[in-house]
């Protein structure tokens, strides 16, 4: 994926961070939240692709939020370090809903890059051990589902 959509995810993770540590941010304000964490020159694809994954992980948050648990054991997800937490919650997300745009190779790898680079040095093979056991199970369920009839 191009470096604009790894900038893209940067902005998209620091505004889950947000609304998930301040209890006064509402899902409503994640667009501005958004807008506040990028640069003036940042427009176009980047911002796009932005707004559209920040808005599908908040859509799809409780989803998300049951399968990292499904997946993690031993491992709450409100004791997670809140890095982690929404590392994983994005990549997941891309995983389960958006596998048309992203392949899941890719998604994860920037799902653990993040963490390598925004949590502790332990954090990149905790997102990749979780979101390869997310990755397998939404695998499982594509293969067990009958295409839809045109």
């Amino acid at each position: 994926m191009s470096h604009s959509r790894t900038q893209a995810r940067e902005r998209v993770l620091r505004v889950l961070y947000q609304l998930d540590l301040r209890e006064d941010l509402k899902p409503g304000q994640a667009d501005a939240l958004l807008e506040e964490a990028s640069e003036e020159s940042w427009r176009g694809e980047a911002k796009q692709f932005a707004s559209a994954l920040l808005a599908g992980v908040l859509r799809e948050r409780d989803a998300v939020d049951a399968e990292l648990s499904g997946v993690a054991k031993n491992w709450e997800l409100r004791r997670m370090a809140a890095v982690d937490r929404n590392v994983l919650r994005l990549g997941a997300y891309e995983l389960m809903f958006d596998r048309e745009q992203v392949p899941p190779a890719v998604a994860i790898d920037e799902a653990v890059n993040l963490a390598k680079r925004y949590s502790g040095k332990e954090s990149g093979g905790f997102v990749n051990g979780i979101l390869d056991k997310v990755y397998r199970r939404a695998e499982q369920r594509a293969t067990e589902s009958p295409e839809p009839s045109q």
